[in-house]
């Protein structure tokens, strides 16, 4: 009966050493006699007893190592701390197990070596600025480090770079100057605009105050065109009419009309002195106290007219 009892525990025992469960995101190594033989994914898994055991338990998923500060010497001769992050997965459970000891530190120190070679190779004003760049150079030599460790490097950080306190006192200084020198060139920017601009608008108005002037000399001489057209329309009319009024009286005279001639006279006399009383450049003006020479005058002028309208014919004749 005991015997029996103790039968039961070991077939138990030894189906219960058989059974092997693997979690997700892990992978085991499987070892016959100290040598690798298998890998097991994920899931249910039978092995043989005594003779097959666990070898490696391997995380599969992505893991995050954190690189500690170190001082690195710049090309510039400047030293800085650095830190940084890694992130990193496993591709290949086996090589992983057997061909690195302590994956992680193996990992760590690789890093680390490169940072300083890495950094060590560029001066301080390129470690601030090209950190993108450092980031990426750094990704490439440690992935392609890791190969045959059977790790794939997805990503490399450096989260900050400290440089010495009398280096960031200077790097404010020049900060601060190269700021005050781009206000300055702003400024004088603005200044130079705003006299373009004001220029511009001095000679937008000189323009048009021009092209103003000019538009009413143009005017003006239009109107004075035009007056000067119609002065001449109206001396024109005058001289018409008055051709028209001596070819009447030349008519008036050659029929025997002195009348007309009496009255032609007669108007023009009166014009004549009106035009002298009129005159502003006479200072005295003397006038027949007589009025009635005025018509001696007319009527000697008819004598005169009636003469050369009788003897006219005659000589026709």
């Amino acid at each position: 009966m005991p015997f029996a009892v103790i039968l039961v525990f070991l077939i138990f025992f030894v189906l219960m050493s058989s059974v092997v469960i693997v979690r997700q995101g892990y992978e085991y190594t499987i070892e016959s006699f100290g040598r690798f033989t298998r890998t097991l994914k994920p899931g249910f898994h039978l092995v043989i007893p005594v003779i097959e055991k666990i070898g490696a338990k391997i995380n599969r998923m992505e893991q995050v190592l954190d690189v500690p500060s170190q001082d690195v010497i710049t090309k510039d001769n400047a030293m800085v701390r650095v830190d940084g992050v890694l992130f990193f997965q496993i591709q290949n459970a086996a090589n992983a197990a057997y061909q690195v000891k302590d994956l992680n530190n193996a990992i760590l120190n690789l890093i680390m070596t490169n940072i300083r070679t890495v950094l060590g190779s560029m001066e301080i004003d390129e470690l601030l600025s090209q950190r993108d760049a450092i980031n990426h150079k750094l990704l490439s030599v440690v992935d392609e480090a890791t190969v045959p460790w059977g790790v794939k490097v997805t990503r490399v950080e450096i989260k900050d770079i400290t440089p010495p306190k009398d280096l960031i006192d200077s790097m404010a200084r020049q900060m601060k100057a190269e700021r005050d020198k781009r206000a300055a060139i702003l400024e004088a920017e603005g200044v130079r605009q705003s006299e373009i601009l004001k220029a511009e608008g001095e000679k937008q108005s000189v323009i048009l105050a021009a092209e103003a002037e000019k538009q009413s000399v143009i005017l003006d001489a239009e109107a004075k065109k035009e007056a000067a057209f119609r002065e001449a329309e109206a001396r024109e009319r005058l001289a018409n009419a008055e051709a028209f009024a001596t070819k009447a009286l030349s008519e008036a005279i050659e029929k025997g009309d002195a009348k007309s001639l009496n009255y032609f006279l007669g108007q023009k006399y009166i014009e004549a002195l009106n035009g002298i009383i009129t005159s502003p450049n006479q200072k005295l003006l003397m006038l027949p106290t007589d009025t009635t020479n005025v018509a001696s005058s007319l009527a000697s002028i008819a004598e005169i007219t009636k003469e050369i309208v009788v003897d006219k014919p005659k000589k026709t004749k």
